[in-house]
């Protein structure tokens, strides 16, 4: 399955997916967003990302199932950067999705969109996707102190970057 992995544009049938993630609160904290998102919220902010030239949103399947939600925001032309996220299901996670995705999303960056840089910011207490990152060629660039409120606490960002010619080194 891993191998069949691929991004693909959201389509409107996607809502509900998106719904489901963008209303778990385990999935929001690690996004730093509120799971409030209506699907009417939902349909108007999709509808607005294909406008944009600053953000391409994914849905990540393995051809058959949805798997998860792949976002470059923030994707800036003449600096040549955007910020990476991605988000895996909760039924889809524990797979082994996370890497091969992440690595995936990396290349269309590159590859695509001509990126010098891509960059993230995990959660200090999100050791696994810091690692995954990592192993996806990730390097830690800074830490922003007590950046986000998650689970009642206030915790560190990890700012996270990979450069193109790293990439194709």
């Amino acid at each position: 399955m891993i191998d069949k992995l691929q991004l693909r544009p959201i389509e409107k049938e996607d809502l509900n997916f998106l719904h489901d993630m963008f209303n778990d609160e385990k999935m929001t904290n690690y996004w730093f967003i509120e799971p409030y998102f209506s699907k009417y919220k939902l349909e108007k902010r999709f509808e607005k990302s294909f406008e944009s030239e600053t953000m391409r949103e994914f849905i990540l399947t393995d051809g058959e199932n949805n798997l998860g939600l792949i976002s470059f925001y923030g994707i800036d032309q003449r600096n040549r950067n955007a910020e990476f996220a991605i988000m895996i299901h909760p039924d889809a996670q524990g797979n082994g999705y996370a890497l091969p995705a992440t690595k995936l999303a990396i290349d269309y960056a590159f590859r695509q969109l001509n990126l010098h840089k891509l960059y993230l910011v995990v959660a200090a207490p999100n050791v696994h996707a810091k690692r995954t990152y990592e192993k996806a060629g990730f390097k830690e660039e800074g830490i922003y102190k007590e950046e986000f409120f998650i689970d009642g606490q206030f915790h560190d960002g990890i700012h996270m970057g990979i450069f193109q010619r790293d990439y194709f080194q």
